[in-house]
């Protein structure tokens, strides 16, 4: 599932693909990844429009243009790649975008659990105003208040998009992982060393993550190994644990995450 580094990776091709560029035409293939806008609106209000630098805040991209927002959100299987007019579509192209004879942006998704969006100034406020602060942006003190106000476990406040915004399943998992907390720990009991420690491994793993472009499946990290067979934790060799902590697939090491 496409979290916040794999969206830097995204806004990296818009601006690539078709910043400065005007849209000269849009293709709706699937009005069913389209949200409050008719196909015939959607071509109508880009067609002609340039696109500016985009922005990204959580899992949700920004696609400013000189006529309306275009915001994207990828859902499970989104992504936007850069293609040449004349090359095949892919069988999940949704929506393709002709910025020029040489350069086509596409919105491709199997599974089309999210879409796209257009919007202007408040109707964009109005669309992101659930979403927390993006979890590479937050401060330490707004972090520490984040998790000594809330109820629950330390994972659900992460992976809660209304109180924390960009990270998903993968990096929750990595960044409790390498903190050396338990997942189901209460986050409101984390001590100020703890709370510390995670937000330290928090901005690690996210910077290092979008200099990836993904969650990496490096062997030094836990995400390396948690499809493996008998997998183990790769900093003290446990075996480690599979289970549901708030409600997802949660993997963790019971030797390491004992606080």
């Amino acid at each position: 599932m496409p979290e916040l580094p794999d969206v830097e990776t995204f806004r990296t091709v818009l601006d690539s693909c078709a910043g400065g560029r005007t849209v000269q035409r849009v293709e709706v293939r699937d009005t069913g990844v389209l949200h409050g806008v008719s196909a015939a609106r959607f071509r109508r209000e880009l067609e002609g429009c340039r696109f500016a630098e985009s922005e990204r805040h959580g899992k949700w991209l920004l696609a400013r243009t000189d006529g309306p927002t275009l915001l994207l959100h990828f859902g499970m299987t989104g992504q936007l790649v850069c293609c040449r007019p004349d090359e095949n579509l892919h069988p999940h192209d949704r929506v393709t975008f002709t910025v020029g004879d040489d350069r086509q942006l596409r919105y491709r998704d199997q599974r089309k659990l999210k879409g796209l969006w257009l919007a202007g100034g408040e109707d964009v406020e109005r669309l992101l105003g659930s979403q927390g602060p993006d979890a590479a942006d937050i401060g330490r003190n707004d972090f520490d208040l984040l998790l000594t106000q809330r109820g629950g476990g330390v994972k659900s406040a992460l992976i809660d998009q209304s109180n924390l915004a960009g990270l998903g399943n993968l990096l929750a998992d990595e960044i409790l992982w390498r903190a050396r907390v338990d997942p189901a720990r209460e986050a409101g009991r984390l001590t100020k060393e703890e709370r510390g420690r995670l937000y330290t491994d928090m901005r690690r793993t996210v910077r290092s993550a979008v200099r990836a472009g993904r969650v990496p499946p490096r062997k030094t990290w836990l995400t390396g190994h948690r499809d493996d067979t008998d997998a183990t934790c790769p900093r003290c060799g446990e075996k480690l644990r599979r289970g549901r902590v708030s409600g997802r697939s949660t993997v963790w090491c019971p030797h390491c995450q004992t606080g």
